[in-house]
């Protein structure tokens, strides 16, 4: 599931090379942490929350055909 979120997060962001993913498995529960530059931190949000809703969405319909639940968490640089 982190490589699907990697590919659709480089395609977004004006500095790809700075993207970096990490996936934490919990038995059926995997979560997709998300981490990009501050200037694209906008591009992967969107207005009213847009873009991250359709990744997680893509992502979720991906979990579905593997059985597995899948959360995406964008990460801010200060945290």
């Amino acid at each position: 599931m982190g490589s699907l979120v990697e590919v659709i997060a480089k395609a977004l962001v004006t500095r790809p090379d700075e993207v970096q993913v990490s996936e934490e498995v919990d038995g059926k529960n995997i979560v997709v942490r998300l981490k990009v530059a501050d200037e694209d931190i906008g591009k992967i949000i969107g207005k009213s929350g847009r873009i991250a809703k359709a990744i997680r969405t893509v992502v979720k319909a991906a979990a579905i055909k593997q059985n597995v639940r899948v959360s995406v968490e964008i990460v801010e640089e200060d945290e």
